[in-house]
Protein backbone atom coordinates (compact mmCIF):
# COMPACT_ATOMS: atom_id res chain seq x y z
CA UNK A 1 0.00 0.00 0.00
CA UNK A 2 1.26 3.71 -0.98
CA UNK A 3 2.03 6.11 1.96
CA UNK A 4 -1.29 7.95 2.91
CA UNK A 5 -1.33 10.89 4.91
CA UNK A 6 -3.71 11.76 7.63
CA UNK A 7 -5.24 14.87 6.13
CA UNK A 8 -5.69 12.56 3.40
CA UNK A 9 -8.53 10.90 5.41
CA UNK A 10 -11.52 12.41 6.29
CA UNK A 11 -10.29 13.39 9.51
CA UNK A 12 -11.55 17.08 10.94
CA UNK A 13 -9.13 20.13 11.18
CA UNK A 14 -8.91 19.96 15.01
CA UNK A 15 -7.54 16.46 15.14
CA UNK A 16 -5.33 16.99 12.19
CA UNK A 17 -4.19 20.11 14.25
CA UNK A 18 -3.10 17.63 17.33
CA UNK A 19 -1.81 15.21 14.68
CA UNK A 20 0.43 17.12 13.93
CA UNK A 21 2.13 19.00 16.69
CA UNK A 22 2.50 15.34 18.23
CA UNK A 23 4.58 14.77 14.98
CA UNK A 24 1.72 12.06 13.36
CA UNK A 25 1.84 13.09 9.66
CA UNK A 26 1.63 9.76 8.01
CA UNK A 27 -0.86 6.50 8.67
CA UNK A 28 0.54 3.29 9.27
CA UNK A 29 -0.54 0.52 7.23
CA UNK A 30 -3.63 -0.28 9.89
CA UNK A 31 -4.36 3.11 10.27
CA UNK A 32 -5.08 3.87 6.65
CA UNK A 33 -6.99 1.32 6.43
CA UNK A 34 -9.18 0.75 9.83
CA UNK A 35 -9.74 4.78 9.97
CA UNK A 36 -11.89 4.95 6.94
CA UNK A 37 -13.53 1.53 7.66
CA UNK A 38 -14.82 2.41 11.14
CA UNK A 39 -15.57 6.21 9.99
CA UNK A 40 -17.98 3.96 7.76
CA UNK A 41 -20.19 2.76 10.43
CA UNK A 42 -18.32 0.01 9.91
CA UNK A 43 -17.57 -3.10 12.15
CA UNK A 44 -13.94 -4.18 11.78
CA UNK A 45 -11.92 -7.00 12.68
CA UNK A 46 -8.15 -5.41 12.85
CA UNK A 47 -5.09 -7.90 13.05
CA UNK A 48 -1.75 -6.14 13.56
CA UNK A 49 1.18 -6.48 16.39
CA UNK A 50 2.07 -4.74 18.87
CA UNK A 51 3.66 -1.03 18.41
CA UNK A 52 1.71 -0.55 15.03
CA UNK A 53 -0.31 2.64 15.99
CA UNK A 54 -3.33 0.42 16.78
CA UNK A 55 -5.10 3.40 19.08
CA UNK A 56 -4.77 5.79 17.14
CA UNK A 57 -6.56 3.43 14.75
CA UNK A 58 -9.55 3.27 16.62
CA UNK A 59 -9.25 6.65 18.79
CA UNK A 60 -9.23 8.76 15.66
CA UNK A 61 -12.82 7.42 14.35
CA UNK A 62 -13.97 7.13 17.77
CA UNK A 63 -13.24 10.86 18.79
CA UNK A 64 -14.69 12.15 15.31
CA UNK A 65 -18.30 10.06 15.81
CA UNK A 66 -18.70 11.67 19.33
CA UNK A 67 -21.41 14.16 20.40
CA UNK A 68 -19.28 16.77 22.35
CA UNK A 69 -22.50 18.11 22.82
CA UNK A 70 -24.58 14.59 25.01
CA UNK A 71 -22.57 14.65 28.05
CA UNK A 72 -23.29 10.42 28.54
CA UNK A 73 -20.75 7.50 27.52
CA UNK A 74 -20.66 6.89 23.99
CA UNK A 75 -17.23 4.83 22.68
CA UNK A 76 -16.31 2.11 25.46
CA UNK A 77 -12.74 0.62 24.86
CA UNK A 78 -11.82 -2.31 27.00
CA UNK A 79 -7.95 -3.01 27.33
CA UNK A 80 -6.64 -5.97 29.12
CA UNK A 81 -4.82 -3.98 31.90
CA UNK A 82 -4.32 -0.65 34.23
CA UNK A 83 -1.02 0.47 31.70
CA UNK A 84 -2.85 -0.35 28.44
CA UNK A 85 -5.93 1.57 29.29
CA UNK A 86 -4.13 4.95 31.07
CA UNK A 87 -1.70 4.77 27.94
CA UNK A 88 -4.61 4.41 25.39
CA UNK A 89 -6.57 7.43 27.42
CA UNK A 90 -3.67 9.13 27.58
CA UNK A 91 -3.46 9.35 23.59
CA UNK A 92 -7.20 9.70 22.90
CA UNK A 93 -6.82 13.44 25.11
CA UNK A 94 -3.89 14.18 22.90
CA UNK A 95 -5.59 13.24 19.50
CA UNK A 96 -8.97 15.24 21.09
CA UNK A 97 -6.65 18.13 22.21
CA UNK A 98 -8.49 20.52 19.94
CA UNK A 99 -12.12 19.12 20.08
CA UNK A 100 -14.03 21.42 22.12
CA UNK A 101 -16.32 19.50 24.92
CA UNK A 102 -14.98 16.04 24.12
CA UNK A 103 -13.96 14.35 27.59
CA UNK A 104 -12.06 10.74 28.12
CA UNK A 105 -11.68 8.77 31.21
CA UNK A 106 -9.69 5.65 32.47
CA UNK A 107 -11.22 3.45 34.69
CA UNK A 108 -9.30 0.62 35.86
CA UNK A 109 -8.47 -1.59 39.31
CA UNK A 110 -5.56 -0.78 41.83
CA UNK A 111 -6.94 3.06 41.88
CA UNK A 112 -9.25 4.38 44.18
CA UNK A 113 -12.95 3.68 42.74
CA UNK A 114 -14.53 7.24 44.36
CA UNK A 115 -12.10 9.29 42.04
CA UNK A 116 -13.39 7.42 38.80
CA UNK A 117 -17.06 7.82 40.01
CA UNK A 118 -16.43 11.59 40.57
CA UNK A 119 -14.78 12.15 37.42
CA UNK A 120 -17.86 9.87 35.42
CA UNK A 121 -20.50 12.53 37.21
CA UNK A 122 -18.59 15.18 35.29
CA UNK A 123 -19.67 14.06 31.80
CA UNK A 124 -17.37 12.19 29.87
CA UNK A 125 -17.70 10.81 26.42
CA UNK A 126 -15.24 8.15 26.05
CA UNK A 127 -14.61 5.34 28.89
CA UNK A 128 -11.49 3.23 28.94
CA UNK A 129 -11.18 0.69 30.88
CA UNK A 130 -10.21 -2.84 32.18
CA UNK A 131 -13.04 -5.06 32.02
CA UNK A 132 -13.22 -5.97 35.98
CA UNK A 133 -13.26 -2.37 37.04
CA UNK A 134 -16.09 -1.18 34.52
CA UNK A 135 -18.31 -4.62 35.88
CA UNK A 136 -17.86 -2.53 38.97
CA UNK A 137 -19.01 0.62 37.95
CA UNK A 138 -21.78 -1.09 35.79
CA UNK A 139 -22.80 -2.47 39.28
CA UNK A 140 -22.82 0.46 41.45
CA UNK A 141 -24.47 2.11 38.34
CA UNK A 142 -22.54 5.04 38.25
CA UNK A 143 -21.27 3.48 34.59
CA UNK A 144 -24.59 3.76 32.29
CA UNK A 145 -24.00 2.51 28.70
CA UNK A 146 -27.77 3.10 27.57
CA UNK A 147 -25.77 5.58 24.97
CA UNK A 148 -23.31 3.45 23.86
CA UNK A 149 -22.54 3.79 19.97
CA UNK A 150 -19.00 2.13 19.43
CA UNK A 151 -17.46 -0.49 21.54
CA UNK A 152 -13.81 -1.83 21.15
CA UNK A 153 -11.97 -4.18 22.58
CA UNK A 154 -8.38 -3.62 21.95
CA UNK A 155 -5.94 -6.53 22.50
CA UNK A 156 -8.82 -8.84 22.66
CA UNK A 157 -6.53 -12.30 22.60
CA UNK A 158 -4.85 -10.99 25.60
CA UNK A 159 -8.37 -10.06 27.54
CA UNK A 160 -9.54 -13.60 26.40
CA UNK A 161 -5.93 -15.28 27.62
CA UNK A 162 -6.62 -13.14 31.20
CA UNK A 163 -9.99 -15.06 31.94
CA UNK A 164 -11.92 -11.77 30.88
CA UNK A 165 -14.26 -13.37 28.51
CA UNK A 166 -17.13 -13.61 30.64
CA UNK A 167 -16.97 -10.11 32.03
CA UNK A 168 -16.87 -8.98 27.87
CA UNK A 169 -19.73 -10.82 27.18
CA UNK A 170 -21.78 -9.72 30.12
CA UNK A 171 -20.75 -5.69 28.99
CA UNK A 172 -21.55 -6.42 25.13
CA UNK A 173 -25.21 -7.90 26.09
CA UNK A 174 -25.71 -4.58 28.37
CA UNK A 175 -24.40 -2.00 25.16
CA UNK A 176 -27.36 -1.43 22.76
CA UNK A 177 -27.69 -4.05 20.06
CA UNK A 178 -27.45 -0.83 17.33
CA UNK A 179 -24.15 -0.43 17.45
CA UNK A 180 -20.75 -0.41 16.10
CA UNK A 181 -18.34 -3.29 17.44
CA UNK A 182 -14.74 -3.01 16.73
CA UNK A 183 -12.08 -5.19 17.99
CA UNK A 184 -7.95 -5.86 17.67
CA UNK A 185 -6.04 -7.97 18.12
CA UNK A 186 -2.39 -9.74 17.54
CA UNK A 187 -3.84 -13.37 16.47
CA UNK A 188 -7.13 -14.46 16.11
CA UNK A 189 -7.39 -17.81 17.50
CA UNK A 190 -10.93 -19.36 17.58
CA UNK A 191 -12.51 -17.74 21.04
CA UNK A 192 -11.76 -14.52 19.04
CA UNK A 193 -13.80 -15.77 16.34
CA UNK A 194 -16.57 -16.80 18.66
CA UNK A 195 -17.16 -13.82 19.59
CA UNK A 196 -16.87 -12.12 16.33
CA UNK A 197 -19.93 -14.33 14.82
CA UNK A 198 -21.64 -13.29 17.65
CA UNK A 199 -21.37 -9.81 18.49
CA UNK A 200 -20.58 -8.09 14.84
CA UNK A 201 -22.75 -7.43 12.31
CA UNK A 202 -20.73 -8.56 9.00
CA UNK A 203 -17.35 -7.30 10.06
CA UNK A 204 -14.35 -5.78 7.65
CA UNK A 205 -10.89 -7.77 8.25
CA UNK A 206 -8.40 -5.62 8.23
CA UNK A 207 -4.76 -7.47 8.36
CA UNK A 208 -1.22 -5.83 8.82
CA UNK A 209 0.70 -8.98 7.13
CA UNK A 210 3.76 -10.66 8.03
CA UNK A 211 6.03 -8.01 6.29
CA UNK A 212 5.10 -6.04 8.79
CA UNK A 213 5.72 -7.39 11.39
CA UNK A 214 9.29 -6.67 13.35
CA UNK A 215 10.08 -10.26 13.67
CA UNK A 216 12.94 -9.92 10.73
CA UNK A 217 14.36 -7.06 12.86
CA UNK A 218 15.08 -8.98 15.76
CA UNK A 219 18.35 -11.04 16.53
CA UNK A 220 17.01 -13.91 18.56
CA UNK A 221 19.26 -16.20 20.44
CA UNK A 222 19.22 -18.87 23.20
CA UNK A 223 22.07 -19.48 25.76
CA UNK A 224 21.95 -23.03 27.54
CA UNK A 225 22.30 -22.23 31.66
CA UNK A 226 23.79 -24.87 34.15
CA UNK A 227 21.07 -25.86 37.23
CA UNK A 228 21.02 -22.57 39.49
CA UNK A 229 22.89 -20.23 37.24
CA UNK A 230 20.57 -18.19 35.29
CA UNK A 231 20.86 -15.11 37.53
CA UNK A 232 24.47 -15.36 36.98
CA UNK A 233 24.05 -15.85 33.12
CA UNK A 234 21.49 -12.91 32.92
CA UNK A 235 24.23 -10.65 34.81
CA UNK A 236 26.56 -11.52 32.60
CA UNK A 237 24.85 -11.11 29.08
CA UNK A 238 23.52 -7.48 30.61
CA UNK A 239 27.19 -6.51 31.37
CA UNK A 240 28.58 -7.83 28.23
CA UNK A 241 25.71 -6.14 25.77
CA UNK A 242 25.03 -3.06 27.88
CA UNK A 243 21.70 -2.17 26.45
CA UNK A 244 20.46 1.04 26.51
CA UNK A 245 17.72 0.47 27.28
CA UNK A 246 15.98 -3.25 28.08
CA UNK A 247 12.90 -5.68 29.12
CA UNK A 248 13.26 -8.82 31.51
CA UNK A 249 10.45 -11.47 31.54
CA UNK A 250 10.24 -13.63 33.92
CA UNK A 251 6.64 -15.86 34.79
CA UNK A 252 6.08 -14.89 38.53
CA UNK A 253 5.73 -12.16 40.63
CA UNK A 254 8.09 -13.40 43.30
CA UNK A 255 10.89 -14.28 40.61
CA UNK A 256 10.30 -10.39 39.67
CA UNK A 257 11.37 -9.06 43.30
CA UNK A 258 14.35 -12.08 43.30
CA UNK A 259 15.97 -10.79 39.92
CA UNK A 260 15.50 -7.09 40.68
CA UNK A 261 17.20 -7.52 43.86
CA UNK A 262 19.73 -9.85 42.96
CA UNK A 263 20.80 -7.29 39.31
CA UNK A 264 20.90 -4.13 41.80
CA UNK A 265 23.03 -5.69 43.93
CA UNK A 266 25.43 -6.56 40.86
CA UNK A 267 25.57 -3.43 39.94
CA UNK A 268 23.18 -2.92 37.40
CA UNK A 269 20.64 0.21 37.46
CA UNK A 270 16.87 -2.65 37.73
CA UNK A 271 13.68 -2.22 38.85
CA UNK A 272 10.54 -4.57 38.32
CA UNK A 273 7.06 -3.96 37.98
CA UNK A 274 4.29 -6.96 38.35
CA UNK A 275 0.65 -6.79 39.12
CA UNK A 276 0.37 -6.59 43.07
CA UNK A 277 2.15 -3.34 42.87
CA UNK A 278 0.63 -0.49 43.89
CA UNK A 279 -0.48 2.01 40.97
CA UNK A 280 1.52 5.35 42.24
CA UNK A 281 4.70 2.52 42.40
CA UNK A 282 4.14 1.08 39.01
CA UNK A 283 3.64 4.18 37.37
CA UNK A 284 7.03 6.00 39.12
CA UNK A 285 8.77 2.61 38.27
CA UNK A 286 7.41 2.82 34.32
CA UNK A 287 8.51 7.33 34.17
CA UNK A 288 11.83 6.03 35.09
CA UNK A 289 11.93 3.55 32.48
CA UNK A 290 10.72 5.66 29.89
CA UNK A 291 12.89 8.48 30.84
CA UNK A 292 16.34 5.92 30.64
CA UNK A 293 16.82 6.86 34.39
CA UNK A 294 16.27 3.00 35.32
CA UNK A 295 17.59 0.98 31.86
CA UNK A 296 16.55 -2.38 32.77
CA UNK A 297 13.17 -2.87 33.93
CA UNK A 298 11.82 -6.66 35.23
CA UNK A 299 8.00 -7.73 34.28
CA UNK A 300 5.74 -9.78 34.33
CA UNK A 301 3.66 -10.97 31.65
CA UNK A 302 0.65 -9.01 32.28
CA UNK A 303 2.81 -6.06 33.73
CA UNK A 304 4.01 -5.69 30.71
CA UNK A 305 1.00 -5.71 28.38
CA UNK A 306 0.94 -1.80 28.99
CA UNK A 307 4.62 -1.42 28.25
CA UNK A 308 4.78 0.74 24.42
CA UNK A 309 8.16 2.18 25.12
CA UNK A 310 10.65 3.27 21.89
CA UNK A 311 14.07 2.96 22.09
CA UNK A 312 13.87 -0.90 23.64
CA UNK A 313 17.10 -1.78 22.09
CA UNK A 314 17.16 -5.69 24.00
CA UNK A 315 14.56 -8.09 25.11
CA UNK A 316 15.79 -10.81 27.78
CA UNK A 317 13.32 -13.91 28.40
CA UNK A 318 14.40 -14.67 31.59
CA UNK A 319 11.71 -17.87 31.97
CA UNK A 320 10.09 -19.17 29.00
CA UNK A 321 6.77 -18.66 28.76
CA UNK A 322 4.16 -20.82 30.18
CA UNK A 323 2.10 -19.97 26.40
CA UNK A 324 4.07 -19.49 23.65
CA UNK A 325 2.69 -16.96 21.76
CA UNK A 326 3.34 -14.86 24.85
CA UNK A 327 7.04 -14.62 22.93
CA UNK A 328 6.35 -13.12 19.88
CA UNK A 329 4.45 -10.33 22.20
CA UNK A 330 7.52 -9.85 24.12
CA UNK A 331 10.58 -9.84 21.77
CA UNK A 332 7.63 -7.60 19.71
CA UNK A 333 8.67 -4.64 22.65
CA UNK A 334 11.73 -4.28 20.56
CA UNK A 335 12.97 -3.23 17.17
CA UNK A 336 10.35 -0.28 16.67
CA UNK A 337 9.53 2.02 14.41
CA UNK A 338 12.33 0.54 11.73
CA UNK A 339 14.65 -0.08 14.02
CA UNK A 340 16.71 -3.32 14.86
CA UNK A 341 16.61 -5.14 18.19
CA UNK A 342 18.08 -8.54 20.06
CA UNK A 343 16.13 -11.17 21.79
CA UNK A 344 17.76 -12.89 24.17
CA UNK A 345 16.26 -16.59 25.91
CA UNK A 346 17.52 -18.32 28.84
CA UNK A 347 17.03 -21.84 29.13
CA UNK A 348 17.73 -24.88 31.66
CA UNK A 349 17.46 -28.70 30.40
CA UNK A 350 16.49 -30.85 27.77
CA UNK A 351 12.97 -30.09 27.96
CA UNK A 352 13.46 -26.22 27.56
CA UNK A 353 15.60 -26.54 24.19
CA UNK A 354 12.43 -28.82 22.66
CA UNK A 355 10.58 -25.17 23.79
CA UNK A 356 13.45 -23.10 21.81
CA UNK A 357 12.38 -25.33 18.62
CA UNK A 358 8.88 -24.80 18.83
CA UNK A 359 9.51 -20.88 19.46
CA UNK A 360 11.49 -21.30 15.78
CA UNK A 361 8.19 -22.78 14.50
CA UNK A 362 6.36 -20.10 15.60
CA UNK A 363 7.95 -17.40 14.65
CA UNK A 364 9.56 -18.82 10.97
CA UNK A 365 12.82 -17.37 12.39
CA UNK A 366 16.62 -19.02 13.72
CA UNK A 367 17.31 -18.58 17.26
CA UNK A 368 20.87 -19.22 17.57
CA UNK A 369 22.75 -20.96 20.52
CA UNK A 370 25.03 -18.35 21.66
CA UNK A 371 27.87 -18.67 23.74
CA UNK A 372 27.75 -17.04 27.47
CA UNK A 373 30.30 -14.23 27.52
CA UNK A 374 33.19 -15.15 29.77
CA UNK A 375 34.34 -12.10 32.85
CA UNK A 376 37.55 -11.79 30.77
CA UNK A 377 35.67 -11.34 27.33
CA UNK A 378 33.54 -8.72 29.10
CA UNK A 379 36.34 -6.75 30.60
CA UNK A 380 37.98 -6.91 27.29
CA UNK A 381 34.93 -5.31 25.29
CA UNK A 382 34.15 -2.84 28.29
CA UNK A 383 37.71 -1.77 27.97
CA UNK A 384 37.45 -1.37 24.52
CA UNK A 385 34.63 0.75 24.72
CA UNK A 386 35.66 2.66 27.68
CA UNK A 387 38.87 3.80 25.90
CA UNK A 388 36.51 5.08 22.50
CA UNK A 389 34.68 6.64 24.98
CA UNK A 390 37.84 8.25 26.50
CA UNK A 391 39.03 9.10 23.09
CA UNK A 392 35.65 10.98 21.87
CA UNK A 393 35.85 13.28 25.36
CA UNK A 394 39.48 14.63 25.05
CA UNK A 395 39.22 17.77 24.38
CA UNK A 396 39.88 19.38 21.82
CA UNK A 397 40.91 23.19 23.67
CA UNK A 398 42.81 23.78 26.46
CA UNK A 399 40.42 23.02 29.77
CA UNK A 400 42.05 25.68 32.62
CA UNK A 401 40.50 23.20 35.78
CA UNK A 402 42.33 20.17 34.17
CA UNK A 403 45.43 21.65 33.30
CA UNK A 404 45.33 23.24 37.00
CA UNK A 405 44.86 19.82 38.47
CA UNK A 406 47.85 18.05 36.56
CA UNK A 407 50.17 21.03 37.05
CA UNK A 408 49.26 20.23 41.18
CA UNK A 409 49.20 16.64 40.63
CA UNK A 410 52.83 16.60 38.83
CA UNK A 411 54.30 19.33 41.44
CA UNK A 412 53.49 16.65 43.91
CA UNK A 413 55.86 14.87 42.19
CA UNK A 414 53.22 12.40 40.56
CA UNK A 415 54.50 11.74 37.08
CA UNK A 416 51.84 11.87 33.80
CA UNK A 417 51.75 8.09 33.45
CA UNK A 418 51.13 7.37 37.34
CA UNK A 419 48.31 9.44 36.82
CA UNK A 420 46.98 8.53 33.94
CA UNK A 421 46.60 4.63 35.09
CA UNK A 422 45.05 5.85 38.48
CA UNK A 423 42.82 7.80 36.80
CA UNK A 424 41.90 4.94 34.41
CA UNK A 425 40.99 2.39 36.84
CA UNK A 426 39.34 5.11 38.79
CA UNK A 427 36.94 5.64 36.16
CA UNK A 428 36.64 2.10 34.79
CA UNK A 429 37.04 -0.08 37.49
CA UNK A 430 33.06 0.70 38.94
CA UNK A 431 31.56 -1.10 35.55
CA UNK A 432 33.28 -4.46 36.73
CA UNK A 433 31.70 -4.35 40.34
CA UNK A 434 29.05 -6.18 39.42
CA UNK A 435 30.87 -9.47 37.82
CA UNK A 436 33.71 -9.62 41.33
CA UNK A 437 30.93 -12.38 42.82
CA UNK A 438 30.40 -14.31 39.74
CA UNK A 439 32.26 -17.30 39.47
CA UNK A 440 33.47 -18.85 35.83
CA UNK A 441 29.90 -20.67 34.52
CA UNK A 442 30.76 -24.02 32.55
CA UNK A 443 27.73 -24.00 29.88
CA UNK A 444 26.04 -27.49 29.16
CA UNK A 445 27.72 -29.28 26.11
CA UNK A 446 25.26 -28.81 23.13
CA UNK A 447 22.32 -31.28 23.32
CA UNK A 448 21.50 -33.43 20.00
CA UNK A 449 18.49 -32.46 18.13
CA UNK A 450 17.94 -36.18 16.72
CA UNK A 451 16.02 -36.57 20.20
CA UNK A 452 12.15 -38.04 19.78
CA UNK A 453 9.10 -39.28 21.52
CA UNK A 454 6.70 -41.63 21.34
CA UNK A 455 2.88 -41.88 23.17
CA UNK A 456 1.69 -44.79 24.15
CA UNK A 457 -2.25 -45.14 24.85
CA UNK A 458 -2.05 -46.11 28.84
CA UNK A 459 -1.71 -43.64 31.76
CA UNK A 460 -2.71 -43.51 34.88
CA UNK A 461 -6.23 -44.21 34.47
CA UNK A 462 -4.74 -47.47 33.62
CA UNK A 463 -2.30 -47.65 37.01
CA UNK A 464 0.57 -47.04 34.38
CA UNK A 465 3.52 -47.25 36.29
CA UNK A 466 7.39 -45.92 35.61
CA UNK A 467 8.67 -49.40 35.58
CA UNK A 468 5.80 -50.55 33.56
CA UNK A 469 6.52 -48.61 30.65
CA UNK A 470 10.45 -49.60 31.05
CA UNK A 471 10.09 -52.65 31.13
CA UNK A 472 7.82 -53.23 28.17
CA UNK A 473 10.42 -51.38 26.20
CA UNK A 474 13.46 -53.10 27.27
CA UNK A 475 11.21 -56.65 26.74
CA UNK A 476 9.92 -55.97 23.36
CA UNK A 477 13.42 -54.16 22.14
CA UNK A 478 16.38 -55.24 24.18
CA UNK A 479 17.11 -51.59 24.67
CA UNK A 480 18.89 -51.22 27.75
CA UNK A 481 17.53 -48.68 30.32
CA UNK A 482 20.12 -45.57 29.36
CA UNK A 483 18.98 -45.66 25.95
CA UNK A 484 15.09 -44.20 27.54
CA UNK A 485 14.89 -40.67 28.94
CA UNK A 486 11.92 -39.25 30.45
CA UNK A 487 8.77 -40.75 30.97
CA UNK A 488 5.95 -38.84 31.19
CA UNK A 489 2.63 -40.61 32.39
CA UNK A 490 -0.23 -38.53 32.06
CA UNK A 491 -4.35 -39.33 32.78
CA UNK A 492 -4.95 -41.38 29.83
CA UNK A 493 -1.50 -41.53 27.69
CA UNK A 494 2.42 -41.36 28.81
CA UNK A 495 5.22 -39.62 26.40
CA UNK A 496 8.66 -41.10 26.52
CA UNK A 497 11.62 -39.44 25.34
CA UNK A 498 14.48 -41.47 22.95
CA UNK A 499 16.53 -40.83 20.48
CA UNK A 500 15.09 -41.00 16.67
CA UNK A 501 16.48 -44.77 15.81
CA UNK A 502 15.31 -46.23 19.51
CA UNK A 503 11.68 -44.74 19.23
CA UNK A 504 11.11 -45.74 15.47
CA UNK A 505 12.22 -49.44 16.58
CA UNK A 506 10.07 -48.96 19.97
CA UNK A 507 7.27 -48.45 17.79
CA UNK A 508 7.32 -50.71 15.34
CA UNK A 509 8.41 -53.65 18.10
CA UNK A 510 5.68 -52.77 20.47
CA UNK A 511 2.36 -52.60 17.94
CA UNK A 512 -0.53 -54.09 20.15
CA UNK A 513 1.73 -54.56 22.97
CA UNK A 514 0.30 -55.19 26.65
CA UNK A 515 1.66 -52.91 29.65
CA UNK A 516 0.49 -53.77 33.18
CA UNK A 517 -2.31 -56.13 31.73
CA UNK A 518 -3.72 -53.48 29.40
CA UNK A 519 -3.55 -53.92 25.49
CA UNK A 520 -1.63 -50.47 24.63
CA UNK A 521 -1.02 -48.81 20.92
CA UNK A 522 2.50 -47.02 20.05
CA UNK A 523 3.16 -44.38 17.72
CA UNK A 524 5.96 -41.45 17.28
CA UNK A 525 5.16 -38.37 18.96
CA UNK A 526 4.22 -36.21 16.02
CA UNK A 527 6.25 -33.11 15.03
CA UNK A 528 3.20 -30.97 14.58
CA UNK A 529 1.86 -32.13 18.03
CA UNK A 530 1.89 -29.64 20.92
CA UNK A 531 5.02 -31.24 22.72
CA UNK A 532 4.55 -28.89 25.87
CA UNK A 533 2.38 -31.70 27.20
CA UNK A 534 6.05 -32.82 28.06
CA UNK A 535 6.47 -30.20 30.99
CA UNK A 536 2.97 -30.00 32.54
CA UNK A 537 1.59 -32.43 35.33
CA UNK A 538 3.20 -35.91 34.55
CA UNK A 539 4.80 -38.43 36.69
CA UNK A 540 8.59 -38.05 35.31
CA UNK A 541 11.04 -40.94 35.03
CA UNK A 542 13.80 -40.01 37.59
CA UNK A 543 17.60 -41.65 37.84
CA UNK A 544 16.69 -43.22 41.09
CA UNK A 545 13.04 -44.54 39.12
CA UNK A 546 15.79 -46.15 36.89
CA UNK A 547 18.25 -47.54 39.66
CA UNK A 548 15.30 -48.72 41.50
CA UNK A 549 14.00 -50.34 38.08
CA UNK A 550 17.51 -52.26 37.66
CA UNK A 551 17.14 -53.37 41.12
CA UNK A 552 13.89 -54.92 40.99
CA UNK A 553 14.70 -56.60 37.45
CA UNK A 554 17.64 -57.79 38.95
CA UNK A 555 15.97 -59.67 41.89
CA UNK A 556 12.83 -60.58 39.66
CA UNK A 557 15.25 -62.77 37.64
CA UNK A 558 17.39 -63.96 40.48
CA UNK A 559 13.91 -65.24 41.89
CA UNK A 560 12.81 -66.57 38.42
CA UNK A 561 15.84 -68.15 37.92
CA UNK A 562 15.84 -69.99 41.41
CA UNK A 563 12.38 -71.16 40.96
CA UNK A 564 13.21 -72.93 37.85
CA UNK A 565 16.01 -75.12 39.29
CA UNK A 566 14.91 -79.04 39.19
CA UNK A 567 13.52 -80.10 42.58
CA UNK A 568 15.08 -82.93 43.91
Amino acid sequence: MDSILFEQLNISPQVQRALGEIGFSQATPIQAQAIPAILEGYDVIGRSQTGTGKTAAFGIPAIEMVDPDLPQVQVLILCPTRELAMQACGEIQKFARYKRGIKAAAIYGGAPIQRQIIQLKTGVQLVIGTPGRVMDHMRRRTLKLDQVKMVILDEADEMLNMGFREDIETILKEVPQERQTVLFSATIPPAILALTREYQRDPIQIEVGAKNRPIEAISQFYYESPTGRKMDVLNLLLHFHQPQLSIVFCNTKSMVEQLTEYLCSHGISAAGIHGDMKQPARTQVMNRFKSHQTPVLIATDVAARGIDVENVDAVFNYDIPQDLEYYIHRIGRTARAGKKGAAFTIISGRNQLRQIQEMEKLTGATIARGAIPTVEQIQNKQRDRFLEQLAQQIPQDSHNLGEEMVAQALAEGYTLHQLAVSLMELCYQPQLDGLKDVPAITPPPPKAKNTMGIVMGIGRTQKAAPNFILGAIAQATGLPAKAVGKIMIYRDHTVVEMTSESARLAVREMQSCRINGHKTWVRLLDEQEDTRKAHQKGTHFSERTRGRYNNSRLSRERRTSKNRQPQH
